[in-house]
């Protein structure tokens, strides 16, 4: 079982709720995310739109828009490169859509996954310039590309760079960094360390709203209309599991509100396909369901078909593809699925067991699918995980890791063994003769530090709040803690000796367990686990024991006592407001 942990960060919780006129328990959950000071709050609690910064404030954005300018009136040929997940499908709409609108003589090409690989390459370039084309436009990718951007500069085109990842540098033996930034005729990106714009944690789509506010500035047209990009930029921000602090916090609480009236035919009809209804999209149905459809047409397809669904002239062409999307969807869930299934039985099944880094190769996987496979199985195991599947080159793979290991730092440990590896500490991708399958797994298992401890997990409780202190008017005002994502999850919270007086298996694969239970103060409550219930009977039955178990099951329950970790919500049926307890982890 994880560790279970209270935050105890420290302020004046009282002063802080009268002043904010909020309650104590939401005042704990903000400053556990982080947010302290008077103008943080104000801009946490109340910021809209006239909070965000200026984009002007961005270096060479300026300079980047009147360079666009010149080219849309001198009517030359703009190509825009972009990346084929969610911010880079968002960020080349962004771009092509309001240069389109401006008048401008351009087109976008977006890499293939697996014969291209991520960003721009030799091959699109000499392409572009075997076309005609004038000026090249990155988004979401080129600040890395100083080979291929200065095989764009020699062929003669204009290049802009508009990106938002770590700019590569080489690090000296004093400690000092020498950054290296492709040659390029304006470089936008925040991540520069002499760009003076305050936020630097806007993913590329955002970036890419930013140069068309100041682009149509610069043309003359009314601010609104570059404001058309906002739920585009927000969309992208969820996706790209940007920290939801800050400038993006109002970017995506605002373009929420944009989303949920948006005459995007595309946007429309993949919600429509998802049933999500109109004006229901929340922070979720972008990370869980709508951006998963997006993503899965670069993953299995072309991104070009989610980007033709987003740039779609009628409800029917927008339905077309959005049914596509969503098959595509279907398909790589069920493709993942099998992955998982796979992966598991490989490590209940073998010596993989007993590993602290779990190296799982599956050959027949489709390369695309093995960084979600590896998630997964990170969840289930709480240890790092890299999941190899066979390619034409090789053997390519994936990892995501736990806070205590650094992938990127450990796979330098043995980096004779890679073709090519590269990543930071939680995520991780690389590539290998297949030879070195078993060699990679041997080292990284002989060279790592952890301890048993740090495979235990670790759940941290926001606030250890009896279920007696629940009231709806709280459950309303944690609503104003949204959009919830990275950075800024939804608080849980924790009570002990709760009693189940009954419970049923429900759901179309008996996933969700609903009970009912009484609280220490004696008040009762609608509880529901999502999950693994068979597991959880077991664990009751071990420790309470069969008999006992049955009878709650069959409504006569009251002897079993646990302790919850779990998120409170009111729960609407035919009319009627409860207030239902969704439990997320139990002991």
């Amino acid at each position: 079982m994880e560790q279970w942990v209270v935050s105890a960060k420290k302020a004046d919780f009282k002063g802080i709720a009268e002043k904010f006129g909020i309650d104590q328990v939401t005042a704990r959950i903000i400053r556990n995310r982080e947010v302290t000071g008077e103008e943080a709050l104000q801009e946490y609690l109340h910021g809209s739109l006239e909070d965000l910064h200026d984009p002007r404030q961005m270096k060479d954005i300026t300079r980047a828009a009147k360079l666009l300018l010149e080219k849309i009136q001198e009517q030359k040929r703009i190509r825009i490169l972009g990346d084929y997940d969610i911010d880079g499908i968002q960020s080349v709409y962004i771009l092509y859509s309001a240069l389109s609108r401006c008048g401008a003589q351009v087109d976008y090409e977006i890499p293939d996954r697996i014969m291209d690989g991520y960003g721009v390459n030799e091959r699109l370039i000499s392409q572009a310039a075997s076309e005609g084309i004038d000026t090249i436009v990155t988004c979401d990718n080129g600040i890395a590309a100083d080979q291929e951007l200065s095989l764009a500069k020699e062929l003669g085109m204009t290049v802009i760079i508009t990106d938002h990842h770590e700019v590569p540098y080489e690090e000296q033996a004093d400690g000092t960094r020498i950054y290296r930034i492709p040659p390029a005729d304006a470089v936008v990106n925040p991540k520069q360390a002499d760009c003076p714009y305050p936020f630097k944690h806007l993913c590329g789509a955002a970036v890419a709203f930013k140069l068309i506010q100041v682009l149509y500035q610069e043309s003359g047209r009314a601010e609104e209309e570059a404001l058309t990009y906002l739920e585009n930029a927000a969309f992208a921000t969820v996706g790209d599991v940007m920290d939801l602090l800050g400038e993006n916090r109002i970017l995506v609480k605002e373009g929420l509100k944009a989303l949920n009236k948006t005459k995007n035919y595309g946007i429309r009809a993949l919600a429509s396909r998802n049933q999500i209804p109109p004006g229901g999209i929340k922070a979720y149905h972008i990370g869980f369901v709508l951006g998963p459809c997006l993503n899965a047409s670069g993953r299995l397809d072309t991104a070009k078909r989610a980007l033709k669904m987003l740039l779609a002239e009628s409800a029917a062409e927008a339905e077309a593809f959005a049914k596509d999307l969503y098959d595509l969807n279907a398909s790589r869930k069920e493709m993942t699925e099998q992955g998982v299934l796979q992966a598991r039985e490989l490590v209940e099944h073998s010596e993989l067991k007993e590993d602290k880094v779990l190296v799982i190769y599956l050959p027949d996987c489709h390369e695309s699918l093995a960084g979600i496979i590896a998630g997964r199985i990170r969840e289930q195991y709480h240890r790092p995980v890299f999941v190899l599947t066979k390619s034409e080159e090789g053997v390519k793979g994936s990892g995501r890791s736990i806070e205590q290991y650094s992938m990127y730092e450990e796979m330098t440990k043995c980096k004779e063994l890679f073709l090519k590896y590269g990543g930071h500490p939680m995520a991780a991708g690389l590539s290998l003769p297949e030879e070195h399958v078993e060699l990679m797994r041997r080292k990284l298992n002989e060279t790592t530090t952890l301890t048993g401890q740090d495979l235990r997990g670790k759940v941290v409780i926001d606030v250890p709040m009896p279920l007696d202190y629940i009231t709806r008017e709280l459950i309303e005002e944690l609503n104003i803690l949204e959009p919830f994502g990275k950075a800024n999850e939804k608080p849980v919270f924790a009570d002990r000796n709760i009693q189940i007086l009954s419970m049923r298996i429900v759901g179309k694969n008996q996933n969700v367990c609903r009970m009912q239970v009484r609280s220490a103060g004696g008040n009762d409550f609608t509880a529901v686990y999502f999950g693994r219930t068979g597991q959880f009977l077991c664990y009751l039955e071990e420790k309470y024991g069969s008999q006992l178990l049955e009878q709650t099951l069959n409504g006569k329950g009251g002897g079993m006592l646990l302790s919850f970790v779990y998120y409170p919500e009111l729960n609407t049926y035919l009319g009627r407001e409860d207030i239902q307890i969704i439990v997320k982890k139990y002991s």
